[in-house]
């Protein structure tokens, strides 16, 4: 999980589709600027749809009411450390409960929890 340094909460690799891109694309981006990670992306087929909370509505273009977003993993090679950019912080290496108990948005536990469950 990745501290996000100016918001003040734990989330994933997270990032907006730029255009042009897809969204592994952009996935496979997000992850490279954010942790220094560039590794090929898996789709876990969970795409989720969340309404823009009133706070963040100025972070976002008028009339854009909701987001589309699509979820993806990655495995990471054995002993590998993220490079963090000034987007965060910290990063923490969780369990799948402890990553959820901390995860931020609903959305975020979501995936988690549906990703963790095979392995449960």
């Amino acid at each position: 999980m990745l501290h996000r340094a100016v918001e003040d909460y734990w989330h994933v690799v997270a990032g907006v589709v730029e255009d042009g891109e897809t969204f592994a694309e952009a996935a496979a981006r997000e992850l490279r600027e954010e942790t220094g990670l560039d590794a090929p992306v898996v789709d876990v087929r969970m795409p989720q749809v969340y309404r823009v909370p009133d706070e963040m509505r100025s972070e976002y273009l008028t009339g854009v009411d909701q987001v589309a977003i699509e979820n993806f993993t990655v495995n990471a090679p054995a002993g590998w450390e993220p490079v963090l950019n000034d987007e965060h912080d910290h990063y923490d290496w969780l369990t799948a409960a402890e990553a959820i108990a901390i995860a931020h948005w609903p959305e975020t536990r979501e995936v988690l929890a549906s990703v963790a469950a095979p392995f449960s």
